[in-house]
């Protein structure tokens, strides 16, 4: 029977391996046919979402591959607002609020900002909780 997931992900993508492990799990999951509630980057792991992060060469933007992921998972992805801030990690509305000059911007497409109450609603939703990054 599938079960649905809620996944944190805490690590920033290019200096910690949370990140790849998570998208990885998360895409071995959908092969599997379960279901992906959501996804919730907090701390360094807003930065997953950053559409102007530039990655080595080798690597593709993991943005992207959320994005992907999302689309044909029907999952959200839901960057901490607070952590996102703290980060520079902003949507055009937040940038718009402080001021700060047009495309300022940087949350990917597709990425939406939220807060704890969510996180806290995806666990009650979801049948299993996952968590890559950051302490425990």
């Amino acid at each position: 029977m599938p079960l649905s997931f809620a996944i944190m992900v805490a690590g920033h993508p290019y200096r910690d391996q949370a990140p790849t492990t998570a998208l990885n799990v998360a895409l071995a999951l959908k092969q599997r046919g379960n279901a992906l509630h959501s996804v919730f980057f907090f701390h360094d792991g807003v930065h997953c979402g950053n559409a102007k992060l530039v990655p080595p060469q080798s690597q593709k933007p993991f943005h992207e591959a959320w994005q992907i992921l999302a689309s044909e998972s029907g999952s959200e992805l839901i960057v901490c607002a607070t952590s996102a801030l703290r980060r520079g990690v902003l949507s055009a509305a937040e940038a718009h609020r402080h001021h700060l000059p047009e495309g300022s911007e940087n949350l990917a497409p597709g990425f939406g900002l939220g807060g704890l109450g969510q996180w806290v609603e995806a666990t009650q939703s979801a049948d299993r909780v996952l968590r890559f990054g950051g302490t425990q």
